[in-house]
């Protein structure tokens, strides 16, 4: 059996309960063990990547046990991207933390980013639904725990609605799993493939209930319209580390529906006739909107990249909506953009705040100016879709995608027309933050402030740190190369949606133990 596959989960909940327990007041030796524990996750997560690439599925069973029996851990080529995308984007969103003085601001920090990234991977590698829902909890209360470090009212009040929210979509996700379990006697995921493909069409009801409340957490997670009303405070209000390490959050989300509805309730099970089809791409299309209008209306550079995440969001579920191999593939491309776009531009957004406020109509005067707008504008035309960054290929990849569709008209011209709405509020904003931002009569924000306040003037103030902007322009270095091998991202990315519209492989290697 290969034991690589379970060192993604294992390494970070080891590492998190030794930091709490051994290093807790040395905040050196912590920075050195996160570090280290999330590069070498960064290095095994590459190594299995690698082992997939070619079409293997592995197969890991806890205590030995064989499935539909037995937990089971489960890479292919979809699950090992998906933990590569999260380790790179953790070590440079952990290397910002570490820099900008983030993680000095309350207790427990590097503790907590560990057992985050345990939630994330178990949630990408698990087999087995009820699991999915364990580490989802373990996402949930990490995550809460990241969301208020610092503290503050506005912080505790937008992390209490973030909590909550979240317990109602647990709770259906408890109720959905209940459901299934009833139905079909068993949570595995290959093992729930061939007991739905096996019901007639006349027993499905009860069925079709715990498939549409599993999609509807989904939604939730994904913060799909008109379930996202948790994430623009949420994440406006967050540590801006925190929210650039929850750009992988909602793919979490996206990973599910993409992995439930063509494994378990794929296009062609009798239960998923018309479950998740143009409802959900309307759902998707009206995200993508108010997404990119809440960007052009927002007072504040956190809340703008807040909402420029909600519609990232509804391009990427435009596409998983579709259902068709090219579609998947177009989501998956544009999934890797999305996340490090995202991150990138929240922690652009933190580097404005930190120098001069985040109120993006106030004045005032910004150390490094130059190189910050610089980011600001890679990352804004990245969000927006423009050429020549990543995102243009990925709407192009989306476009594409949906050209047979019966939908098409709609959806090119939601999609082209909010690409417009969206270069008009980023050009906004950076007209405003870094053109105007002259008057004298304000002083930067010092290092350490919290976002939107304006200092005092302290003549004597040391210039804000450098290091902070080296994994802020990592994040964009893999947007450019996002662009440059953008021929063999597709072609990985077109075989993961083969792989996926076709489980077949899949569910043996599960219940067969093939390729453990």
């Amino acid at each position: 059996m290969n034991h690589w596959i379970i060192l993604p989960v294992v390494l970070p909940a080891l590492v998190a309960p030794f930091i709490i327990m051994v290093l807790r007041y040395h905040l050196d030796l912590q920075r050195i063990f996160s570090i280290a524990a999330t590069v070498a996750l960064a290095a095994i997560t590459a190594g299995l990547m690698a082992r997939v690439a070619g079409g293997d599925i592995i197969v890991y069973e806890l205590g030995d046990w064989p499935a539909p029996f037995g937990i089971v851990l489960v890479l292919d080529r979809l699950s090992a991207l998906m933990t590569v995308l999260t380790s790179f984007l953790a070590l440079a969103v952990l290397l910002y933390a570490i820099w900008s003085g983030w993680d000095q601001r309350g207790w427990h920090f590097h503790a907590l980013f560990q057992f985050q990234l345990m939630g994330v991977m178990g949630a990408f590698l698990t087999g087995d639904a009820f699991n999915l829902f364990v580490f989802f909890e373990v996402l949930l209360i990490a995550s809460y725990g990241l969301m208020i470090h610092g503290g503050g009212g506005k912080r505790l009040r937008a992390g209490t609605q973030y909590v909550v929210y979240n317990l109602v979509g647990s709770t259906l996700f408890l109720f959905a799993l209940g459901t299934l379990y009833a139905v079909t006697g068993t949570l595995n995921m290959a093992d729930l493939s061939v007991k739905v493909a096996q019901l007639p069409a006349d027993q499905t009801a009860v069925l079709r209930v715990g498939a549409v409340l599993l999609l509807l957490v989904f939604a939730v997670k994904a913060a799909l319209l008109p379930l996202h009303f948790w994430l623009p405070a949420s994440y406006a209000n967050a540590p801006a580390p925190v929210a650039a390490l929850f750009a992988i959050m909602t793919k979490v989300g996206v990973y599910a529906i993409l992995r439930m509805y063509t494994l378990v309730f794929g296009p062609d099970a009798a239960v998923s006739f018309g479950l998740a089809g143009e409802w959900l791409l309307f759902a998707a299309l009206l995200t993508l909107a108010v997404g990119m209008i809440g960007v052009l209306g927002s007072a504040e550079i956190a809340r703008m990249t807040a909402f420029a995440a909600i519609g990232s969001t509804g391009t990427l579920m435009v596409a998983v909506s579709l259902f068709t191999p090219q579609a998947a593939g177009a989501a998956v491309y544009y999934m890797i953009h999305s996340t490090f776009a995202t991150a990138m531009l929240f922690l652009v957004a933190d580097l404005v705040s930190e120098r001069r406020g985040g109120d993006i109509a106030v004045s005032a005067p910004m150390p490094h100016n130059g190189v910050v707008a610089t980011l600001y504008f890679g990352a804004g035309i990245a969000m927006a879709g423009m050429p020549p960054l990543s995102g243009f290929i990925g709407k192009l990849l989306v476009l594409d995608a949906a050209r047979n569709d019966l939908q098409v008209v709609l959806i090119w011209a939601t999609v082209l027309i909010t690409s417009l709405v969206a270069i008009i509020g980023f050009a906004r904003a950076g007209s405003l933050l870094f053109w105007k931002s002259s008057d004298p009569s304000f002083a930067a924000v010092p290092v350490g402030a919290e976002a939107g306040d304006l200092a005092a003037e302290l003549p004597d103030q040391p210039a804000p740190p450098r290091l902070p902007f080296v994994p802020v322009f990592a994040l964009f270095a893999m947007l450019v190369l996002l662009t440059v091998f953008a021929g063999p991202v597709t072609d990985y990315a077109d075989a993961v949606a083969a792989q996926l519209f076709d489980p077949s492989g899949y569910i043996g290697a599960v219940l067969k133990g093939e390729g453990s």
